[in-house]
């Protein structure tokens, strides 16, 4: 029997068959009208009267055509007449993928609410929420945007995806999107800062110079667990075996197989050195190392990263993260995060060998995620009154991700790269506007966004002392998501508390 289609006419009892009529296919969902309450926010003797919004703004090109509309979700906080005051800071913050939404920065890190965690172990039901005592609203106003294509931002019809998924047309539309909201609230003359995580930190590099020749004046700019030069991602690029040593090292020995009695800081540094010192001028050399220097390298790498010297031999010192995640904790039948490789889950069994596969199998995503998003539904429906589609995606990777445009317009460069090294932007952006200020937060077990890299990366650049002044450094004992670990957070807040009140 033929398939039913929306396009086959479907005979009603005593309907003639010459009154079949085309059933067209669905409308197109139509955005929920904004919706807004008025909240408090408590810890300690701390109070904090606001306002949350959702809402969705247009984004559209200069002369006018909608190109999408981006979803927000914004926190403003009320004085005592119960007014916003234009005075006060306001930060624009996203997360990364690309093809991520923004839930896992507002409800897990740095919102005014924030789903409880338990270390390193996997949440469980019930889902606890609760007012976050380290809350960036206690300096800043916050609009949490989702990047067009994910959470419940839409593309418009008619307009090409290939124009708007990519490195420079992501912050294009980031940078209509944030114009309009200022536009909109009236705040034009309000500290205006951009807090980005994972690839929101390429977004951010991009867009603190784009804002910056549209006349859109940046104050400060938070990197959180970031990445700067692509090349980095590409196994076989010897700064992808370099950067992920030190990441390695620190998983080792939270694992204890590695480092035993050492500070984990000093331990990290001195992979850090290791790296730079021995590793470095190693993998440069290739096959004209003498056999006898690279054996002993390898002895030096297995110890510091607790794999075993053979297998390190054998990958002629260039150790994969599916190398590692595979093999660290391959005695106790287990494979290490990615993310956060201080989580852990049963390994997968032998035949699951698909390396794509495997690099989404992240038990540290897997922890958190599920409970940060239902925590943010339940806010949009219970408290905001907000009636939005079943789906919110979370995260469109297949969509958006696969799809991304990577090539990129670097400052000063005749022609575009297709492996981006947004380090290059965030220099220029300083150098025009030196009283901007920077903050780069990161972790030591994040494999994601390995810290050497971007370490290399900013010392690259040769920023003036005067500007070196104006970028700060955070290292962390967490992963790419601080915010899981409540010490990070705590220290992560008394960062950002010093960070926003420097001049």
């Amino acid at each position: 029997m033929a398939e039913t289609t929306d396009q086959t006419p479907k005979q009603e009892s005593g309907v003639p068959n010459d009154t079949f009529m085309t059933v067209p296919a669905d409308p197109r969902i139509k955005t929920p009208e904004p919706a807004t309450a008025r909240l408090a926010w408590a810890s300690g003797d701390e109070h904090i009267d606001y306002t949350a919004t959702a809402a969705h703004l247009d984004v559209r090109s200069d002369t006018g055509a909608l190109m999408g509309q981006m979803f927000s979700l914004s926190y403003v906080s009320l004085d005592g007449e119960g007014n916003p005051d234009p005075t006060r800071p306001i930060t624009f913050c996203y997360n990364g993928g690309p093809g991520c939404a923004s839930v896992p920065i507002n409800f897990g890190g740095i919102g005014p609410r924030r789903v409880k965690t338990d270390g390193v172990n996997h949440l469980a039901y019930p889902i606890e929420v609760e007012d976050n005592p380290y809350t960036l609203l206690r300096q800043s106003d916050l609009v949490f945007l989702d990047a067009l294509g994910t959470g419940y931002s839409t593309v418009a019809e008619g307009q090409d995806k290939a124009k708007l998924f990519g490195v420079d047309g992501d912050a294009d539309c980031f940078a209509r999107a944030i114009t309009t909201w200022l536009e909109e609230n009236g705040r034009w003359t309000s500290p205006l800062y951009l807090f980005g995580e994972s690839y929101g930190t390429v977004r951010n590099a991009v867009l603190m110079r784009l804002l910056g020749e549209r006349s859109v004046k940046v104050c400060g700019v938070v990197m959180l667990s970031a990445i700067f030069d692509w090349v980095q991602t590409i196994e076989g690029e010897d700064l992808y075996h370099l950067g992920m040593t030190p990441t390695m090292a620190a998983t080792a020995q939270f694992f204890g197989r590695a480092g035993e009695g050492v500070d984990p800081d000093v331990w990290f540094d001195q992979a850090m050195d290791f790296t730079e010192d021995v590793l470095a001028p190693a993998l440069l050399r290739g096959d004209r190392l003498a056999p006898e220097r690279e054996e002993e390298v390898a002895r030096q790498l297995a110890e510091m990263i607790g794999l075993p010297e053979a297998l390190v031999r054998q990958r002629r010192l260039r150790i994969t993260l599916e190398d590692f995640r595979r093999n660290l904790l391959a005695d106790e039948g287990k494979a290490v995060g990615r993310l956060d490789m201080r989580f852990a889950s049963d390994a997968p069994v032998a035949v699951q060998q698909s390396s794509d596969w495997f690099a989404g199998e992240d038990a540290a995503d897997d922890a958190v995620d599920a409970s940060w998003t239902n925590a943010f539904r339940a806010f949009l429906h219970d408290e905001l009154h907000y009636h939005a589609p079943a789906r919110y995606l979370t995260s469109n990777y297949e969509n958006v991700g696969v799809n991304w445009k990577w090539e990129h317009q670097q400052p000063g460069f005749s022609w575009p790269s297709g492996s981006p090294n947004v380090a290059y932007d965030i220099a220029v952006a300083m150098r025009r506007n030196p009283r901007m200020k920077v903050c780069i937060l990161g972790g030591r077990y994040d494999a994601a966004t390995t810290w050497w890299n971007v370490a290399h990366d900013m010392a690259c650049q040769f920023l003036s002392p005067t500007l070196k002044e104006r970028l700060e450094w955070h290292r962390y004992g967490c992963g790419h998501m601080a915010y899981v670990d409540v010490p990070t957070l705590q220290q992560m807040g008394a960062d950002m508390e010093a960070f926003y009140a420097k001049a």
